[in-house]
């Protein structure tokens, strides 16, 4: 199977494709779920799939999840399957996701499945492009009922041969956005006295907003408050009449989850007017956090074991990484982890860099969890 997983996990790094538009990728997919003989729907949410593989005799439903689409990110990898598509690239593992759920898919619909359902779910746009929601609105939790779901992360940071557990329930932190707009008034850089200078109300904004996080958040509730973007002004000699940011909130506390953005109004309101200035802040809550289900996580613990052996399941602290996961996790008891594609012969970049890779012979590690989970599951 390693060279199967390989040829499929290149072709997809070589031809990446941004949320919602993975046709390709998913005809590919549709295509050889079919010559498995799974009942499979295409076009779900728009390019998503589902594939069934009925058991034979009733029982429950296991759902397996992949996402499927890359980032806007240009490869700058110096190898043979780099990227194709300039500012595409598979930057965070979803081609390997995807390949291992078709490795699981090829594993279960051999060995056959005696009692209960397998649904394997291939989503598009994970990348903040809501595809875990439109695929649960578009019916992949129904007919049939899933009764639990699993998913995967792949790790460089964790060796090949290896997965990683959450310690906690929560498994990955809640990813909010906001867009933020400092409004002053603009002229001539020689003339300060004459505006209001929104850039440095703006630097005064972005020192007060870190002392929600260091000094209004319990340090024992991870959060982090981060300004990705910011853009104003049009010439050196020029005082802006606005500054727009934009930016991410991550929490682990539901209760912090929901007082930051009362707090973000508060410090913001109270520095422009301070300066004179006035702002627009524009708020999303996008992904909750990660809710694994203990007893799930005592099974994906046992098939590590049968899959890894002994001592290479370990267990981690949540991460602050958000993950549409999650959207499953609010709707059916659901386990989430993370898979080890490092070694030490390879240079371990972290996701979302434009040289990531991976270890190519993890993934069969990742198609037998996933299938021997849901063999586990179904068989209790």
């Amino acid at each position: 199977m390693q060279q199967k997983l390989t040829e499929w996990r290149r072709d997809f790094h070589q031809h990446p494709e941004l949320g919602f538009e993975e046709e390709r990728t998913s005809n590919i997919v549709a295509d050889y779920l079919e010559t498995l003989g799974l009942d499979v729907q295409r076009n779900v949410a728009g390019t998503g799939v589902i594939a069934l593989l009925k058991g034979e005799a009733e029982g429950k439903t296991v759902g397996l999840r992949a996402d499927m689409d890359a980032l806007p990110i240009h490869d700058q990898k110096d190898s043979l399957y780099r990227s194709t598509v300039d500012g595409k690239m598979h930057a965070c593992g979803h081609d390997a996701h995807t390949t291992i759920l078709m490795g699981a898919a090829t594993i279960l619909s051999k060995k056959g499945v005696k009692k209960g359902n397998v649904k394997f779910i291939f989503q598009p746009a994970e990348e903040g492009r809501g595809g875990a929601e439109a695929m649960i609105n578009a019916g992949c939790l129904e007919n049939p009922k899933v009764d639990v779901m699993s998913g995967l992360h792949v790790n460089t940071g964790i060796d090949t041969g290896n997965i990683t557990v959450t310690t906690e329930r929560v498994g990955c932190g809640s990813a909010d956005f906001f867009t933020l707009e400092v409004k002053g008034s603009g002229g001539h850089a020689a003339h300060p006295h004459q505006t209001i200078d929104s850039v440095a109300v703006t630097g005064e904004v972005i020192t007060a907003l870190q002392q929600i996080v260091s000094r209004q958040v319990a340090p024992v509730d991870s959060a982090v408050l981060t300004i990705g973007t910011i853009e104003g002004g049009s010439a050196s000699n020029v005082i802006a009449p606005s500054v727009k940011m934009t930016g991410t909130v991550r929490t682990l506390n539901p209760e912090v989850r929901e007082m930051i953005p009362k707090k973000m109004e508060q410090v913001v309101k109270g520095v422009t007017d301070a300066f004179g200035g006035s702002y627009e802040l524009d708020y999303e809550y996008k992904f909750p956090s990660i809710l694994n289900d203990l007893e799930l996580r005592s099974v994906v613990e046992e098939t590590a074991d049968q899959v890894l052996g002994e001592g290479h399941c370990s267990q981690e602290k949540p991460s602050l990484g958000g993950e549409d996961f999650a959207f499953y996790t609010e709707k059916v008891p659901s386990i989430f982890f993370r898979l080890g594609v490092g070694n030490d012969q390879m240079v371990r970049f972290p996701g979302h860099h434009p040289q990531f890779d991976i270890d190519e012979n993890a993934m069969p590690y990742g198609s037998a969890m996933l299938s021997q989970f849901a063999l586990n599951y179904l068989d209790q």
